[in-house]
């Protein structure tokens, strides 16, 4: 127990804890998980989840998610549960603030992003618009 005013160091955080705050992007645990399994099915151990944004789909902007195994200085690198996402710099100014999740469900499995800074998306969740 520490002293009145004092703190206590830290522990380290665990694989599958959430994102520290202040993060660019966080990554869920389905989907930190989900990376890793496929980055082992690529047997690579270098492989991280590239996102983009590019211009098109039925709003505006649309997601876009590939593997990649290198990174460039413009880059911005998350990091959680022994796995890496990373995005350009351009995209992350619509990506700022949000989550990247791995969903399943009786339609089918995939990445989403819950962004919040999108006013706007199309049904399939790929596609989305910024005021």
């Amino acid at each position: 127990m520490s002293e009145p005013g004092t703190t206590e160091p830290s522990a380290p955080e665990p694989a599958g804890a959430p994102a520290a705050a202040g993060e660019p992007i966080t990554v869920s645990e389905n989907a930190a998980k989900r990376i890793a399994f496929l980055r082992d099915q690529e047997g690579n151990p270098d492989v991280m989840l590239r996102v983009t944004v590019l211009g098109g789909g039925c709003s505006g902007f649309q997601y876009n998610f590939g593997f990649d195994t290198q990174s460039s200085d413009d880059d911005v690198r998350v990091e959680r549960g022994g796995i890496t996402v990373v995005t350009d710099s351009m995209s992350l100014l619509y990506l700022a603030g949000s989550e990247i999740d791995y969903v399943e469900d009786m339609i089918g499995a995939a990445f989403t992003i819950k962004n919040p800074n999108a006013t706007a998306e199309c049904s399939c969740g790929n596609s989305f618009t910024v005021g």
